[in-house]
């Protein structure tokens, strides 16, 4: 029985793994301040956004159901 096109073993593929990782790695780089204060402040907006409908919807559903 030819086993040539088996899966391949677990330490090929941790090997794999770990070479995209390195490949990863090696084009990283570190975020400039600008970059990291516009994340912060789209997150927050997303943040503020998500609260507000949140706060809205609450509001709709204490006047639309009776007690």
């Amino acid at each position: 029985m030819d086993h040539s096109n088996s899966k391949p073993k677990i330490k090929d593929r941790l090997m794999g793994f770990f070479r995209k990782c390195v490949r990863v790695w090696h084009v990283l780089k570190k975020p400039t301040r600008e970059e990291v204060m516009t994340v912060a402040k789209v997150s927050a907006i997303g943040i503020i956004a998500i609260g507000f409908v949140g706060f809205l919807i609450s509001i709709v559903m204490k006047f639309l159901l009776p007690r």
